[in-house]
């Protein structure tokens, strides 16, 4: 960070003009680092291990911090103006119950996705763009205690032994940690900001994520029951289709929710989350997705959503949503629905049993009714770009029927790349739905 940006981050003053304004600079920026320092050091005296224990909420320390201000300029007999006083309250707070720098980022809600690269290089993702900040940590260390302190409020542990951790925010904000030795050149911290309020039907209808029509198709298969993948690459928003598709799933119905980090978000009353566990520092403890999925099976319930499936899972999931678990949820990795296919193949794969690759195909399009494939475009925009039903398996292998496909417009003039439009097929489990006292509009289906 340059002297001009330092002082500004401590002042919000620049006046770079004036000669001798840079060792005055100096002189401000070294006077705020020992009055920091000196109110850190009076709350170790002060609180001891309460300080970092976990019980302190943010009224009480606000008011310790002012006080223990107050001794420190007494003592140093400097002034201080009242932005800056407060500022020094902010970061220090922020030092010790929040993330340290990344503070303001988290509270800044244009910004979906926080990456700090190294603890001098840190980036976020704006209106699906990323760009830089100017802010930093002080040192390696600094940031390596950030990460430790995320990671061990939700019982997880980074080091040289296990040198990449999932963990998540209070919020609930999805946190990825890598450190060395697999982490080059330091330590890294990606953090998925949570939003402060769920999105709803409406608003991916408003942003032109999905359409009306093709919406209300997806509404009427999750409330007929039917299993539904939706597929796409990281930062596609899928778990944000995933919430919103949840949130069709009648209030009366027992769910069971299945992920690595918790971050679903659904309002109906009978709701069990369940998160997978790493192992601990003697390799013992690990619950897998696959242990959760086995586990709900005998929990009663009427839906299970997993967050995301991932290896053997992936033969439990295909088992459940074909063993009378009808209206399952869950997002795969993916460029295409054809790849979200090929993906869930491999994974039951990798389950280690000897099954023939047509009898996992033929479990495959027996479990799965329909696919949702997410993109994000190069503008930044996220868009569901297919929604295919699975139509069974002929010589071999499974066929897709789109129902609804992404089409890009030709002219540069217009605000959007394109539209979700309808191929003007009916589904195939119009039928079936009927028999489930759901019914589909066919206006929806209609070509443009």
């Amino acid at each position: 960070m340059s002297l001009a940006d330092r002082l500004s981050h401590v002042s919000g003053v620049k006046e770079w003009a004036r000669p001798g304004a840079a060792r005055e600079a100096e002189a401000r920026l070294d006077d705020y680092a020992l009055l920091k320092q000196s109110v850190y050091d009076r709350l170790v005296e002060r609180l001891g291990a309460r300080l970092y224990g976990g019980d302190l909420d943010r009224r009480m320390l606000n008011e310790v911090v002012f006080d223990v201000i107050e001794e420190a300029m007494a003592e140093q007999n400097r002034p201080l103006s009242a932005a800056d006083r407060a500022r020094v309250v902010q970061e220090i707070i922020d030092g010790i119950l929040g993330v340290g720098p990344l503070e303001p980022l988290l509270r800044d809600p244009e910004i979906s996705e926080i990456m700090v690269n190294r603890y001098n290089r840190i980036f976020v993702e704006r209106a699906g763009r990323i760009e830089p900040t100017h802010l930093r940590f002080a040192d390696e260390r600094h940031l390596r205690e950030i990460i430790d302190r995320i990671v061990s409020r939700v019982g997880r542990r980074v080091d040289e032994a296990s040198p990449t951790v999932d963990a998540r925010l209070p919020d609930g904000s999805r946190v990825n940690a890598v450190v060395p030795p697999i982490a080059v050149d330091g330590a890294s911290l990606t953090i998925r900001k949570f939003a402060r309020e769920a999105y709803t039907s409406k608003d991916l209808v408003r942003v032109g994520t999905v359409t009306e029509e093709a919406l209300g198709l997806l509404e009427a298969c999750v409330k007929g029951k039917l299993n539904v993948l939706i597929s796409g690459g990281t930062g596609s928003g899928k778990t944000t289709t995933l919430n919103v598709l949840s949130s069709f799933v009648p209030d009366d119905e027992r769910i069971i929710t299945i992920e690595d980090a918790a971050e679903l978000q659904l309002a109906q009353p009978h709701v069990l989350r369940l998160e997978s566990r790493p192992p601990n520092i003697e390799g013992a403890g690990e619950v897998t997705i696959r242990d959760l999925v086995q586990n709900s099976l005998r929990m009663r319930p009427d839906r299970i959503i997993v967050g995301e499936v991932r290896g053997p899972a992936a033969l439990d999931m295909l088992q459940a949503m074909n063993t009378g678990h009808e209206g399952s949820l869950t997002t795969v990795h993916a460029n295409s629905p054809l790849d979200a296919l090929s993906r869930v193949e491999t994974m039951v794969l990798m389950a280690g049993l000897e099954i023939p690759v047509v009898s996992i195909r033929q479990q495959v399009a027996s479990a799965l009714d329909l696919i949702v494939h997410q993109m994000r475009l190069r503008d930044g925009s996220r868009h569901i770009t297919h929604i295919s039903e699975v139509a069974g398996v002929v010589d071999g292998s499974i066929v897709l029927e789109d129902l609804f496909t992404f089409r890009y417009h030709r002219d540069p003039g217009l605000p959007d790349l394109g539209t979700l439009v309808s191929e003007g097929r009916q589904p195939g489990f119009t039928e079936r739905l009927l028999d489930r006292g759901v019914e589909l509009d066919p206006g929806w289906f209609r070509r443009p």
